[in-house]
């Protein structure tokens, strides 16, 4: 390597990472912005990222796979893992007979782009909350409120139903709002947070108490939470602890114990098969296979882009039209009092 190239490695490694990070935190606020009408980007970008890895060291028997801790999916590249075999990493370090890769060794191999998501949710918290605290300094907070009611109006079915009391027991019991109340509502994955900011800023909580438990309860809790319940199910470890629970349960009844054997020796083989590496296959299929899953994936992401966008022309458009409203009234006040 040429030394100018070498004198620019460290410059080149520097930007890899502010991309690597700015990309995972913009994500995480794209999240939570937005009251509860932001993409879902766990559910596209991280999830998957954490399931496809874990998948990946499970079948390679190890999880030293990343050729940099930045070495995830981005905005235009994917990461160089993905689609290297496991023989270009090394032999397997858990090949032994019912070595399994341990959940702690793959949560720490993606636990940094995961609690930088994590930071970025609780950042996309912080619009609502100045929002609210201006309103309530200016004395326009009854327009948040019946703003969040109209909004709790639109959810439908049983599931909205509960919702929408919770959230007004919320607002009618504001003497609960803590710094803990705070932390469990940011800690455990809900749709009742977009309304935690609007309160704490609505209520007077200060700022650093607000923020410091929202960032502990997502960057910490609720991403550790949801990136461990991602590996165990991949890793097999959910799985293993139902499968043994649900043959001693049936263990139990007369007549299926004996069958008991049988079925979990075929299980474990077809487990065995599944897990293991698969063959390579024709470059001219797997072309076509990306072709498809990109197709699709890029479908659903701008479904998802064109549904927040227009969630945001309408709020933006209901404000307009109440201001002009707004105005409207007045004049007509200002006219009927001259009169």
């Amino acid at each position: 390597m040429p030394t100018f190239l070498k004198a620019l490695q460290p410059v080149q490694d520097l930007l890899s990472y502010l991309r690597f990070g700015l990309w995972w935190l913009a994500l995480g606020v794209a999240s939570s912005i937005g009251l509860g009408s932001g993409l879902h980007t766990f559910v596209l970008y991280l999830g998957p990222h954490i399931a496809l890895f874990t998948i990946k060291a499970v079948s390679c028997g190890r999880v030293d796979i990343k050729s940099a801790p930045h070495d995830t999916i981005q905005l235009r590249s994917g990461p160089s893992w993905l689609d290297k075999d496991c023989s270009e990493f090394g032999p397997p370090l858990f090949s032994l007979p019912g070595a399994r890769v341990p959940l702690t060794s793959i949560l720490n191999q993606v636990q940094l782009e995961a609690i930088l998501w994590g930071i970025g949710t609780a950042l996309g918290e912080l619009p609502p909350y100045f929002i609210s605290r201006a309103a309530r300094i200016s004395g326009s907070e009854g327009d948040l409120v019946e703003e969040l009611n109209s909004a709790s109006k639109e959810d439908s079915g049983i599931i909205g139903n509960h919702l929408k009391q919770i959230k007004q027991w919320l607002l009618s019991n504001k003497q609960y709002l803590n710094f803990f109340t705070i932390l469990v509502l940011a800690s455990v994955p809900n749709p009742l947070f977009d309304l935690a900011g609007i309160m704490c800023g609505q209520f007077g909580i200060p700022f650093w108490k607000f923020f410091t438990a929202t960032l502990i309860g997502k960057a910490i809790i609720k991403t550790h939470i949801q990136t461990a319940f991602i590996i165990s199910v991949c890793n097999n470890q959910l799985l293993d602890l139902i499968e043994n629970q649900l043959f001693r349960v049936l263990g139990l009844i007369p007549g299926i114990a004996s069958f008991l054997p049988n079925i979990i020796s075929k299980l474990h083989f077809a487990r065995e098969k599944y897990m293991a590496a698969s063959p390579p296959v024709s470059s001219v299929k797997a072309k076509k296979w990306d072709l498809s899953l990109g197709s699709v994936w890029n479908t659903v992401v701008w479904l998802m882009l064109l549904n927040f966008s227009a969630k945001i022309v309408n709020t933006t458009a209901k404000g307009y039209l109440r201001e002009q409203q707004e105005k409207e009234l007045s004049a007509l006040e200002n006219s009927r009092a001259r009169e």
